[in-house]
């Protein structure tokens, strides 16, 4: 009976890990409503139900510095938004350019903003306003809603708190924040660049090159300046606090704790900002690929992965690439963080990783959420179809990852 209760929850792991896996690749279970969340939740109950993970065991899974960092910086992002930074930077940095400097007014705004603050919260907030400044300056909003897409992803390459696999690695890999900006803020300085350059040759090339700025008047919504000095301290205090290598998750707990004490905003406001979605999935994430270690599944994948050479950087990146726009970046991350903590230079393989799974994320337009994001908020008034996206997204993926593999290489 012991023998087979036991096979029957191999048999259990490895239908949840492959169905739950499936649901990641796809975005729902076949004729079904079970999204990728809901997914995780349920998986990771079923595992739990089951037995093929103890109650200790999956609390031993979950990484909580993981947890309580992405939710305070989603938090501190809230914080922001409420008090009006995302449209006075808008204002300033996209609004009152000229039209000939709009493209990387987008690019460099929502690639800096997105180095700091977790790049999906940064799409999901300069989508509509990067579309409304393109119908009052009488620009095409194509080229400017992929650069703030892709240039999002890019940025977000620089830090630790760019994005949610980076939060994610920074936790598992303990590499300092100082030294996760230092290897990689110049790939995605870089990348910045590239992807201006591919923009620009392929939307504004030919027809935009004299096209002026018709200077319409300009609406004004950049808020009082009292409304951003608590904030904006508060949250140089926090970059401050990383830079200086105080552990990240502590000092964004604490940087958002005390904005919460705003005086000119309910908490209410902040809560309803944030994506408790993500959070639940990364949880029932954290459980599932624990059980799946515990049942002997991911130790077998290892086995098999080893056999294709990942010692080599290009297979590592090409193999992580392809993972990430199969099940997305954070499971993919999920699947390859053991084997990049086996490898002898762990440090080089963790970056490797950071780089190729978030840059990934501009290969095709479910490459990533913040992809997402952005299609649709304008899919009503402006959409922007799978094609159109990989016409500029295959080229500044591919740029993209040869500069970061040459650069890591190079500091190996």
């Amino acid at each position: 009976m012991s023998y087979l209760f036991s096979d029957t929850r191999l048999i259990v792991a490895y239908a949840v890990f492959f169905a739950s896996y499936l649901v990641f690749a796809i975005g729902r279970f076949p004729g079904t409503r079970i999204d990728r969340t809901a997914a995780a939740i349920i998986g990771a109950a079923v595992m739990f139900g089951f037995r093929v993970i103890d109650a200790q065991s999956a609390m031993q899974s979950i990484d909580f510095a993981t947890l309580v960092l992405l939710f305070s910086m989603m938090l501190i992002a809230a914080n922001l938004h409420v008090s009006g930074f995302f449209d006075w930077i808008v204002t300033v940095c996209v609004e009152r350019v000229p039209a000939r400097f709009l493209l990387p007014g987008v690019i460099f705004t929502s690639g800096i903003l997105s180095a700091f603050l977790v790049n999906d919260i940064v799409c999901l907030l300069m989508a509509p306003m990067v579309l409304r400044v393109c119908r009052e300056m009488g620009k095409p909003a194509t080229p400017y809603l992929l650069a703030l897409a892709t240039a999002s992803n890019i940025g977000s390459t620089a830090t630790i708190t760019g994005n949610p696999q980076n939060i994610l690695i920074g936790s598992l890999s303990k590499i300092s924040y100082l030294e996760f900006l230092g290897r990689l803020g110049p790939v995605a300085l870089i990348g910045l660049f590239l992807d201006w350059f591919v923009l620009h040759w392929i939307y504004l090339r030919p027809n935009d090159a004299g096209r002026t700025n018709p200077q319409l008047p300009v609406q004004q919504h950049a808020p009082q300046k009292p409304r951003l000095l608590f904030p904006g301290i508060v949250v140089s205090a926090v970059l401050i606090g990383f830079l200086a290598g105080l552990p990240p998750a502590l000092t964004a707990a604490f940087g958002a704790a005390i904005l919460l004490i705003h005086p000119a905003f309910h908490p209410r406001e902040i809560y309803g900002e944030v994506d408790s979605s993500l959070l639940v999935f990364f949880t029932g994430l954290f459980i599932i690929v624990g059980a799946a270690e515990q049942a002997g599944i991911a130790a077998r994948i290892l086995s098999v992965a080893e056999q294709w050479n990942l010692h080599n950087a290009w297979i590592f990146t090409a193999v992580t690439v392809a993972l990430s726009n199969v099940v997305s970046n954070v499971p993919a991350v999920m699947l390859v963080k053991n084997l990049a903590a086996r490898f002898d230079n762990s440090h080089f393989f963790w970056m490797l990783l950071a780089m190729s799974s978030t840059l990934a994320g501009n290969l095709t337009i479910t490459g990533s959420v913040a992809n997402i994001i952005v299609v649709e908020k304008v899919r009503d008034e402006h959409p922007i179809g799978f094609r159109e996206y990989a016409r500029a997204g295959v080229p500044i993926t591919v740029l993209t990852v040869f500069v970061g593999i040459v650069w890591l290489k190079m500091w190996q």
